[in-house]
């Protein structure tokens, strides 16, 4: 466990709310009905599970507010508040790293509109527990970012220490630098990518998980060069230019969605 993280010391939770984008929806984990599962959801169920043992008599409750394609503004403006109304024990941010991926954006601008839904998110729920960005290096074009995406999270490091967050460190989990982690698009956590974050995010909050989040990938053999320039070219032409053409029109892969669980609703 990274040295920085802090173990919950308020009790059991009994109410969890997620914030946040693509990566908190669950994207790249799919779920029954042609949904998606994440992370999220899967340290809900971690945390219901301890609740239950602990207070068999309550409800575990758990909301998900996050939309995939969201910028910070538009999570500040929608979620924050919602997540500040629903005052759950737990709330989860993990929010800026679409704000990042923009050209001209500045991660010092973005680290202090994030540090005011900190603020915010602080002062109405008990616990506050913000993520890092991933290390982006060998990633083909998002490496190009990973000095941005360093200096992001040295700002977020910052604000937990203002605030107390507990800080869900995606950087130094070594395990999602394996390809497995990743879904086919390299944008998105693989259903195996989203398991191992939500391990280390239980780890992160006193829990003891069933499984190493770092736990090491079995072996699998050698790639020959031509297969790995098979696969760069199949995902450049099926996810990096059409993504790219969303970003140039201004578009969005959430601007018709809704959050998939906007009520604290008990998770049995």
């Amino acid at each position: 466990m990274a040295d920085d993280a802090r173990r919950d010391s308020r009790g059991t939770i009994g109410s969890y709310t997620a914030v946040g984008d693509s990566f908190t929806e669950g994207v790249g984990d799919p779920g029954p009905g042609g949904g998606f599962v994440g992370w999220a959801d899967r340290l809900a169920l971690l945390l219901a599970e301890r609740h239950a043992a602990a207070a068999p008599a309550g409800d575990f409750r758990y909301a998900n507010l996050a939309v995939r394609g969201r910028l910070l503004d538009r999570i500040v403006a929608e979620q924050v508040p919602r997540a500040v109304e629903l005052a759950p024990d737990l709330v989860t941010l993990a929010a800026g790293g679409n704000d990042i991926l923009r050209p001209g954006s500045d991660p010092d601008d973005v680290a202090a509109r994030f540090e005011a839904a900190v603020a915010e998110l602080s002062a109405a729920v008990g616990t506050v527990m913000i993520c890092t960005g991933f290390d982006t290096r060998g990633v083909p074009v998002l490496g190009l970012l990973r000095g941005k995406i360093a200096t992001y999270n040295a700002h977020i490091r910052a604000v937990a220490d203002r605030y107390g967050c507990p800080v869900l460190d995606l950087w130094s989990l070594r395990s999602v630098q394996d390809r497995r982690a990743w879904n086919e698009d390299r944008l998105h956590l693989s259903a195996q990518g989203h398991t191992r974050v939500a391990l280390r995010a239980a780890q992160v909050l006193g829990l003891e998980p069933p499984t190493d989040p770092d736990e090491p990938w079995p072996p699998q053999s050698q790639r020959l060069p031509s297969e790995v320039r098979r696969e760069n070219i199949h995902w450049a032409r099926e996810h990096l230019v059409p993504w790219i053409g969303r970003r140039l029109r201004g578009q969005s892969s959430g601007d018709q969605v809704q959050p998939k669980r906007p009520d604290l609703l008990p998770l049995r």
